[in-house]
């Protein structure tokens, strides 16, 4: 008698992980991705999916909360700079660094009804530059005719400006991570010179 051996199933976890990174490519290339183009690019048949997420929505979901939890890692760091300015401008760019190559999702992410979410997992990084705002306006390198948390939300508009335009203007990493940083440094209440000078000073923050 032969014994057909099959090959062994796809461990669930894998599974699941493949489906968030196809989600990743796919809404990268088409905000508007179905689930079944999601499925096919994970090698997945659409009812595979269900065994994971009950929706495309729950899929999004999760998606954007994991991709909005690494970012704020990431990027939290570069608020222990001890020069205020330094510190906004290295935020800038760590931020850019982490969403550059994938623009029209994080665009989706903070522009789209999963906004809430980004939010909440965001809030301890809206905080930590909220302190930085307030550390610079009380060594006096920042601007003063606001509240902190007022000028860190300009801050944070600002980045969200120059998201939006990279949507419909392509532009080079470099000039991305250029633009952001001084969009928050005008934000924060610095002459554009001296944004500029800033950027010349620490050429890695763009490079």
């Amino acid at each position: 008698m032969t014994t057909t051996t099959r090959a062994p199933r796809r461990d669930a976890t894998e599974n699941r992980a493949s489906l968030l990174a196809a989600a990743r490519v796919e809404l990268n290339r088409d905000p508007g991705a179905s689930l079944d183009t999601i499925a096919a690019s994970a090698g997945l048949s659409r009812r595979a999916v269900y065994g994971h997420f009950a929706s495309r929505d729950e899929l999004l979901s999760e998606l954007v909360t994991l991709g909005a939890q690494r970012i704020g890692s990431a990027v939290i760091a570069g608020l222990d700079d001890p020069d205020a300015r330094l510190a906004i401008a290295r935020l800038g760019a760590s931020l850019w660094a982490e969403v550059d190559s994938i623009r029209p999702m994080a665009q989706l992410a903070v522009r789209g009804p999963l906004a809430p979410t980004v939010a909440r997992v965001l809030a301890p990084l809206r905080q930590a530059l909220v302190d930085t705002v307030a550390r610079g306006q009380r060594e006096g390198t920042l601007r003063q005719d606001m509240t902190a948390r007022q000028v860190a939300r300009l801050i944070e508009g600002a980045a969200l400006a120059v998201l939006d335009d990279s949507t419909r203007t392509a532009f080079a990493t470099r000039e991305g991570a250029r633009l952001v940083i001084l969009a928050g440094l005008s934000a924060a209440g610095l002459h554009w010179r001296s944004a500029g000078d800033i950027i010349e000073a620490h050429q890695e923050l763009v490079s």
